[in-house]
């Protein structure tokens, strides 16, 4: 690998920093893409004997064992993350419309029909597009004064 140098104005000469290889570099070519990524010893040998260590926990759960039962719990109905949130919530067409929609979440959440985590996720998905709406309104805006002053015979901003 060579490094490019670069004298300063100075007179001293710095190397600079960048990519390890040059272009057309035929000996870094880096990994293939999709290349799997490389499994210890001792994940191999799990793999191999996934099935009868999941039969066996199997056993000893149906036999009354509260860790193999956990442990097969766990695996049949994981926790759920990320799960859909089921309101009502009115049209949002403009910005009065997010602060209906904000009311809704916030009843929700003192009634206990959503969790404090969903009303969060809610309410910052109201924000983003109460966002988007000032945003198409004020280019609506902007348009309308550009178009009033392009009549009138100031120049545009390009």
């Amino acid at each position: 690998m060579t490094k490019k140098v670069v004298e300063i104005e100075s007179g001293v000469k710095k190397q600079v920093r960048g990519r390890p290889f040059e272009p057309g570099n035929k000996m870094g070519r880096g990994r293939p893409k999709g290349s799997p990524n490389k499994t210890n010893p001792s994940q191999a040998l799990l793999d191999e004997y996934a099935e009868p260590i999941m039969r066996k926990c199997i056993v000893l759960a149906m036999q009354g064992d509260r860790s193999a039962m956990r442990l097969c719990v766990e695996r049949i109905s994981p926790a759920r993350h990320g799960a859909c949130i089921r309101m009502n919530l009115p049209p949002i067409k403009i910005a009065a419309d997010v602060d209906k929609a904000a009311e809704k979440v916030t009843q929700a959440m003192g009634r206990a029909k959503i969790t404090p985590t969903e009303g969060v996720t809610v309410m910052d998905i109201l924000e983003k597009r109460s966002n988007i709406i000032e945003k198409v309104q004020s280019d609506s805006r902007l348009e309308r004064l550009e178009a009033i002053l392009g009549v009138a015979g100031v120049p545009r901003a390009a």
